[in-house]
């Protein structure tokens, strides 16, 4: 019998229980979700994601993804942010995504601000790996109990609140938590999901991007 918190797949193999064995929620956890992202553009559209899944699952979010991204051109921050009233509107009447006039009108702001970033740090990837969290910020033992008892962490408050001193909106700790777990910052498969170990090991092979 599995751990708590993990869940045996019909291949016999456990893995980190919240993604239920819907097949395409397995595949994002099996393939996707904290394995190390470098690139810009996955980056922004991650923390926009998860900006737009703040109050609702993830599964949802995911489930509409492809339709995210032909609203918001791929999620392109340059393209974003030039977006106007009339890309507002029509992201409005796109019922392939959230319409959500804060979110949407946040995640434009946001594009502007990354550009922003970008220009100071080089890459956005210079600027989120520059905050990977010590040893000592991490739990001895990334298990159930350590991720429930830990919805935010001192380096999610941290990038939190410099964000929204950069003016970016919709990036409050606990979605920055969510969004450094999906992009790999921290590893949070837990201990007994076969996912953990081979993320460990791209770990320790990821070349760092520095500003």
């Amino acid at each position: 019998m599995a751990a708590k918190g993990l869940i045996t797949g019909e291949d016999g193999l456990d893995r980190c229980a919240w993604h239920g064995n819907l097949e395409d929620y397995r595949r994002y956890h099996d393939e996707e979700w904290g394995r190390p992202v470098t690139d810009d553009r996955r980056l922004f559209e991650k923390i926009c994601l998860e900006g737009f899944q703040s109050g609702l699952s993830w599964l949802t979010i995911l489930r509409k993804r492809q339709a995210f991204r032909a609203a918001f051109a791929g999620f392109d921050f340059d393209r974003v942010a030039e977006f106007g009233e009339a890309d507002i509107e029509r992201c409005l009447a796109d019922t392939g995504i959230v319409r959500h006039r804060g979110k949407i009108v946040s995640t434009i702001n946001n594009a502007q601000r990354a550009r922003e970033l970008r220009s100071e740090f080089g890459s956005l990837a210079a600027y989120f790996w520059s905050h990977e969290p010590g040893q000592s910020e991490r739990p001895n033992v990334i298990d159930y109990e350590a991720l429930i008892a830990n919805p935010t962490t001192p380096t999610s408050v941290r990038i939190s609140k410099d964000l929204k001193k950069r003016g970016w909106t919709f990036v409050g700790p606990t979605t920055i938590y969510a969004f450094m777990q999906a992009m790999g910052l921290v590893n949070d498969h837990i201990e007994g999901c076969f996912c953990r170990a081979g993320i460990e090991e791209m770990r320790r092979h990821l070349t760092r991007p520095a500003a």
